[in-house]
């Protein structure tokens, strides 16, 4: 049961993971790419770690590690991503308009 189960998790982790692909294929810009590059990534590879907890049950500690390392660098290295392509003037804003300007 726990098999099935853990499966199941790998299989909507696996999924996750290839939507978020096909996002940074299809997003127009740096910023929206990696909005999708990030948030299903991140969720998918906790699903597949979830699925090999029940699969492998003694290698938990281990993937409880490699999830928190995951949740922790994932957005931190999307949000200095996002800030230096700002900066390198390649972020394209469609609206025209700029919140971060005054921020520099």
């Amino acid at each position: 049961m726990l098999d099935i189960i853990g499966y199941i998790f790998i299989f909507l982790g696996t999924l996750l993971l290839i939507i978020s692909a096909l996002g940074l294929l299809r997003m127009p810009d740096a910023i929206t790419r990696m909005h999708a590059g990030t948030k299903a990534s991140t969720l998918g590879s906790i699903l597949v770690i979830i699925g090999a907890m029940f699969l492998e049950p003694g290698l938990w500690f281990k993937l409880i590690l490699l999830g928190l390392f995951i949740l922790l660098t994932n957005p931190l290295s999307s949000s200095i991503l996002a800030r230096s392509s700002y900066l390198r003037s390649s972020f394209l804003n469609k609206s025209g308009v700029d919140e971060m300007k005054d921020s520099q």
